[in-house]
């Protein structure tokens, strides 16, 4: 699939912002969240960031790129008393393909290593492994470096379909096991998980199998998908293109509903915090003490 999307720079005002204690009783921990780029090259069918609630127009058409993100960090974190975890990849992947020729993340890296904060990498792309040695230094020297590598399924042509221009999930599995080389902490996210598609408890156990052979330090689970205006009406468009039927499925089993859960996702979400637990990896991200913490506890993302 020939790759569109229209890139235009834009000036930031502002970069690194606070993430409220409220928002962090769900996602790994953070004190603030940064994104160099609006929009996202990876198409994927599900993706929230479509939401009319968040403003981006033309999120499959077009990726903005804050042409002064590098030296914004720099003057924000400068002036920053107290240090903290920064989380990137919460509205668009930092390690989108433009991240290769632009080296925007690389950069934001390297600032947040000189000024002694940690990091909280949120990706499904294995270009991350391009900045493997940098992320090593963060959590060895700053104390606190971890990514969070989103799968929702191990099965490549089935991604394929889902997330047209994301890398395939055995590449994923393959970074991972390189990041974990390098000492980095790595999580998967495992989210969403499609009703009807990729809810099946052994696709689930295979995710699990996956990624305790890939030194995954815990899985972050939500075994369902989310949808809401706008998102919905693009979810519903591809599941008509690719997946007939299942459209029906979905209108029956949660109408107008935000959050849809699998069925039986309570007995899924038990059968897959067992088999972590038998493979020695956690379901529930714990908070370390971050860089410069002073005792207090700060977040993972």
């Amino acid at each position: 699939m020939a790759d569109r999307t229209i890139v235009r720079e834009i000036e930031a005002k502002t970069l690194a912002t606070r993430v409220p204690t409220s928002d962090d009783s769900f996602w790994y921990r953070t004190d603030f969240s940064i994104n160099v780029y609006r929009g996202c090259q990876h198409r994927c069918i599900y993706c929230d960031s479509r939401s009319a609630c968040y403003g981006i127009d033309r999120f499959d058409e077009e990726v903005l790129v804050k042409r002064n993100a590098v030296e914004l960090l720099e003057e924000e974190l400068a002036r920053k008393r107290k240090k903290g975890v920064i989380g990137t990849g919460s509205m668009s992947d930092p390690y989108m393909p433009l991240e290769r020729s632009l080296g925007m993340t690389r950069r934001c890296l390297d600032v947040i290593y000189r000024y002694g904060f940690g990091v909280h990498v949120h990706t499904k792309s294995d270009l991350v492994v391009r900045d493997a040695e940098l992320l090593g230094k963060i959590h060895r020297v700053n104390g606190h470096a971890v990514v969070a590598m989103t799968v929702t399924t191990t099965d490549d042509e089935l991604a394929a379909k889902l997330e047209p221009r994301a890398p395939v999930p055995s590449q994923r599995f393959a970074a991972l096991r390189s990041l974990a080389s390098a000492g980095v902490e790595t999580w998967v996210t495992l989210m969403p998980v499609l009703p009807f598609i990729e809810d099946s408890e052994e696709e689930i156990l295979q995710i699990v199998r996956a990624s305790s052979d890939a030194g995954v330090h815990g899985i972050l689970p939500f075994l369902g998908v989310t949808m809401r205006n706008r998102q919905r009406a693009y979810f519903y468009a591809q599941l008509d293109r690719m997946f007939p039927g299942v459209r029906l499925q979905y209108a029956r089993a949660f109408g107008e509903c935000y959050v849809c859960k699998v069925p039986e996702h309570d007995r899924l979400l038990a059968a897959l915090r067992s088999a972590c637990h038998d493979a020695g990896m956690k379901t529930n991200p714990a908070r370390p003490p971050g860089p410069d913490a002073g005792g207090v506890q700060l977040p993972l993302l």
